[in-house]
């Protein structure tokens, strides 16, 4: 006979397996839906198989969209009630209501030691509960093309070069090779927070509400006066509607541009398509007389609420079993993640055994230490991430600036619809 689901909802993740063995059970199908832009399905789908062996009631299906759609769409479909079972989510506060809360499946002291770094993400300024494995810690940060840069006899800025210093080197570079562009960014507010903040941008008023300030016009002027003589290229920020996500890979791939501000997520990537083409490096980020500005973040894996309260433990069984510190470390080291882990951060992880070459690992390390920096010299980083209505500015940042880069707007109107759209 099947164990009433109120106890299931009370039983820690590691006693689900014995009580399905103690009781006949229902199969649970489960949607998953991922993005893949970074090839991690085929990955995530090895360990919803190996779960599936102690799970043999739990049957995972991936549902593998485009990123806009989980940015876009996923939202409306929780709201309706038709969302997946769950999901790799970027908008970690945004999405608060939705979740399960992992806490009756999980040692919640362990969690709040591993993970209580990015908890905080999740929460949406609630004091508690613990609402996803943070799949993937994340900072911004630049991909430099090295030949483009040794073809075009111009020398990489040292560290501490500010984000002017770079915009000549590449306008030189450009100039000496004939490539299309000398910088790209992707199309994200994201990503441009970090050179913002560098640029002296708050992002909060002292009563925590978000601003649009003087350091934030800077960087925004700056970003349009690129775009208009052609360091930055139109593919990009122009070239897509609305808030849409759009990045610079193929640009970088193609060696279009020696200069690709992007992420570390972006690493395994990176090697990938890049391979033997040309040299190329992670750099320190550019800097402002504000600091040297990087975005934290990354995915988390999440359990959604149905009503279902079968559904809702065995999915969050899965997050739950994802955390712990094996799965983990084998997930960070495959994936070429930065570990959320203090443990995994602790003790750092062996990249080159899951394939990484030598400028993974380099990337990696190097997107580390920029993390260090952004935690000591730009904090609204963190407090940025972590707000629940933090995806309201970064994509109203997107929206508005393309329109002044489209001639729609002029930079003071885009600017006013920003500050509008974030009161």
């Amino acid at each position: 006979m099947k164990k009433p689901t109120h106890t299931l909802r009370l039983v820690t993740a590691a006693s689900i397996a014995a009580l399905c063995q103690a009781a006949p059970a229902l199969a649970v199908d489960l949607g998953f839906m991922i993005s893949d832009v970074d090839g991690k399905a085929n990955i995530i789908v090895e360990f919803a198989e190996r779960y599936k062996q102690t799970h043999p009631d739990v049957n995972i299906t991936l549902n593998t969209v485009g990123y806009n759609v989980i940015r876009e769409q996923l939202p409306v479909q929780l709201e309706a009630g038709t969302g997946p079972d769950l999901a790799f989510v970027t908008d970690l506060g945004g999405l608060n209501p939705y979740y399960v809360d992992l806490t009756p499946y999980v040692d919640a002291n362990t969690w709040e030691k591993e993970y209580g770094a990015v908890l905080p993400w999740y929460r949406a300024g609630k004091p508690g509960g613990i609402y996803g494995f943070h799949t993937e810690m994340t900072v911004t940060g630049p991909y430099v093309n090295l030949t483009m840069f040794e073809e075009a006899g111009v020398d990489i800025p040292a560290p501490g070069a500010t984000w002017e210093d770079w915009a000549e080197a590449t306008r030189q570079v450009m100039k000496n090779t004939g490539s299309y562009a000398g910088m790209v960014m992707d199309r994200s507010g994201h990503r441009f927070a970090g050179p913002a903040m560098s640029y002296g941008a708050k992002y909060f008023n002292a009563d925590g509400t978000l601003v649009i300030d003087e350091g934030y016009e800077t960087f925004a002027r700056m970003l349009v006066e690129w775009h208009k003589e052609g360091l930055m290229p139109p593919d990009v920020w122009p070239a897509v509607s609305g808030s849409k996500y759009a990045n610079g890979n193929e640009m970088f791939f193609s060696q279009d541009v020696p200069f690709y501000m992007s992420g570390s997520w972006n690493t395994g990537n990176v090697q990938k398509n890049v391979g033997d083409s040309f040299d190329w490096s992670v750099v320190p980020v550019p800097c402002g007389p504000a600091g040297c500005g990087v975005m934290p973040g990354g995915a988390g894996l999440v359990a959604f609420k149905s009503g279902n309260a079968e559904k809702e433990a065995a999915a969050a069984g899965f997050v739950a079993w994802m955390g712990e510190v094996e799965q983990a470390r084998e997930w960070y080291t495959r994936t070429y993640a930065i570990p959320a882990s203090a443990t995994l951060q602790s003790e750092g992880l062996d990249y080159a055994s899951a394939g990484a070459g030598e400028q993974v690992a380099n990337g990696l390390k190097a997107f580390t230490q920029m993390a260090a920096v952004a935690a000591e010299q730009t904090p609204q980083a963190y407090q940025l991430q972590g707000s629940p209505i933090g995806f309201k500015i970064y994509n109203s940042t997107v929206e508005y600036l393309a329109a002044a880069l489209n001639g729609d707007l002029t930079v003071d109107e885009a600017l006013d619809k920003i500050r509008e759209a974030v009161k």
